[in-house]
């Protein structure tokens, strides 16, 4: 019984060798085209993009095309004390002038079809605190827009040094939080205005500007430190497919190099470059599936 046993384990693992190896390494076995980079290898890859890309829409959204939001302020108040208390910070307060002051500033934007933390006219966020005479030694504002869970908008800001500041900020007791929907610069999309405060002991002066006022700036990141952001923003079912597509390029890559060893009947047509071909053609899908589920803007 033991025998038999043995010899069934062994055998199973020399066909998942077996196979592994007709996947992912060029040898004369496969002709030199590992099995994951032909035809039925990539339209598995790009199905499996598919499914789990709508699954994860559907998860967070309840719709597959992800052209829902569940951005609440609750969500994101759990997710920023959340983050808070993992770097052993207390949790922030919401308050309700500073509530109404992001509300007015989304409403702002909306109005003047702008994205910026200082208006067209030159208006800074500041001014919305004061409206509601929140009076603050210290003040910070976030934005985000185009995501759609409370998770992505978190994740995403605290991606960003800028953004993470605030969140993180230790002087910080009370927060605002805003989401509304509307027509932004010709599009639908859901705006997130958060405004953190570290309440004055003694009052200021309505429409004071104090040294101690920062948001976390847009643009202020070059191209890299933007995908950067984006790619620590994914969620796990993204990182998964990801990693898919990377063992897919890496595939591509030493098919390519083993291109001299093709049949020479394929020597000679567009397969004896095929390797290169799909390496590019991958690594063009991973940069889309980057960009599709981080989805938004801070």
């Amino acid at each position: 019984m033991k025998q038999t046993k043995k010899r069934s384990h062994s055998t199973l693992h020399k066909r998942v060798h077996r196979h592994v190896k007709l996947a992912f390494v060029p040898h004369s076995d496969n002709h030199y085209r590992p099995h994951l980079i032909r035809r039925y290898g990539l339209a598995t890859i790009i199905l499996m993009f598919f499914v789990s890309y709508g699954a994860n829409n559907y998860v967070n959204t309840g719709d597959v095309l992800g052209q829902q939001t569940n951005v609440t302020v609750s969500g994101l108040l759990k997710d920023i004390n959340d983050a808070r208390q993992s770097n052993n910070l207390g949790k922030l307060r919401l308050n309700p002038q500073l509530n109404k002051a992001a509300y007015a500033k989304a409403q702002d934007m909306l109005q003047q079809q702008y994205w910026a933390h200082v208006s067209p006219t030159g208006t800074q966020p500041w001014k919305w605190m004061n409206d509601v005479q929140y009076n603050y030694d210290k003040a910070g504002e976030n934005l985000a827009k185009g995501f759609n869970s409370d998770s992505a908008v978190t994740l995403a800001w605290m991606a960003s040094p800028n953004h993470r500041a605030n969140v993180l900020g230790e002087s910080y007791e009370d927060v605002g939080l805003a989401v509304v929907e509307g027509r932004l610069l010709g599009k639908e999309t859901t705006l997130v205005v958060s405004m953190y405060g570290d309440p004055a002991d003694v009052a200021t002066v309505a429409g004071a500007v104090t040294p101690n006022e920062f948001y976390g700036a847009a643009g202020s990141e070059g191209a890299l430190a933007v995908l950067g952001a984006r790619v620590q923003a994914l969620p796990a079912v993204a990182v998964g497919s990801l990693v898919v597509l990377l063992a897919a390029v890496l595939t591509a890559l030493v098919a390519h190099a083993y291109r001299g060893r093709l049949p020479k009947n394929l020597r000679t047509s567009w397969y004896r470059h095929h390797g290169i071909y799909k390496a590019i053609g991958l690594t063009s899908l991973s940069i889309v599936i980057v960009f599709l589920y981080s989805g938004g803007q801070i």
